[in-house]
């Protein structure tokens, strides 16, 4: 059985946990395998119409990677990108509309992951960014998917700075789809998927794979460069 995250049904509605709030929900490898496999079985069930996607607690939605997990080994590398390709790819591939709830902190690649979702529920108290830089990470991911969300400046600025936005700015920015009270965010989320899953599935289907579509260049580009970055990084540390 998962053990870093829980899925539960509510209606036409699947609800993914990200389940460590201790850690304010960051993922390590087990972790992204289960939300990976988890969410490959709620594509096949035809009686989920729509996907949610919240973390546990009320801190955050997910802190992206867990800092605890070792890097990969230098022969490694690409296997451990391969990985992030499955995950970011689980997402994109999905049949069905996504919806984030967002309950608190979205960093990093929890960020990028609530950017990959169709819809984001936010409220007052929702910071988001991509604060990678600041730990001397390099970022190849981040650019790409923020870009294509964004544009380029606000990638700039994000990436290139590692600053969180607060709630006013991610309205400003279009990152809110719908907002609500901080206890209503779910409830929220939930009467959106209820109009969603009175839409034809077929038709979702088709357009959000076709919205998709339009940034693939820059996801395979995205994964070809990032073992090339992360060495570049490691090789300045040494």
């Amino acid at each position: 059985m998962p053990a870093c995250i829980t899925v539960s049904r509510k209606g036409p509605a699947a609800i993914l946990t990200f389940d460590r709030p201790d850690a304010l929900n960051a993922w390590h490898a087990a972790m992204r395998a289960e939300i990976v496999d988890a969410l490959a079985a709620l594509d096949a069930d035809p009686a989920v119409r729509v996907v949610i996607v919240t973390g546990a607690g009320a801190r955050a939605f997910g802190a992206g990677q867990d800092r605890d997990e070792p890097p990969p080994a230098d022969d490694a590398i690409e296997g451990w990108v391969a990985d992030w390709g499955r995950f970011f790819g689980a997402f994109r591939s999905l049949s069905k509309p996504l919806v984030a709830a967002l309950n608190g902190v979205a960093a990093g690649s929890a960020f990028q992951v609530a950017m990959l979702c169709d819809f984001r529920v936010g409220h007052a108290g929702v910071r988001m960014g991509q604060p990678e830089i600041r730990a001397g990470i390099a970022s190849s991911s981040g650019p790409w998917i923020i870009a294509s969300a964004l544009g380029l400046t606000i990638a700039t600025d994000l990436c290139l700075t590692g600053r969180m936005i607060e709630a006013d700015e991610c309205r400003r920015l279009g990152l809110f789809s719908r907002e609500a009270e901080p206890g209503e965010v779910m409830a929220e989320a939930l009467r959106l998927a209820d109009d969603l899953a009175r839409l034809s599935p077929v038709a979702l289907a088709l357009t959000r794979q076709r919205l998709k579509r339009f940034d693939e260049a820059g996801f395979a580009e995205t994964l070809a460069l990032w073992p090339a970055m992360l060495r570049a990084v490691r090789d300045r540390q040494t």
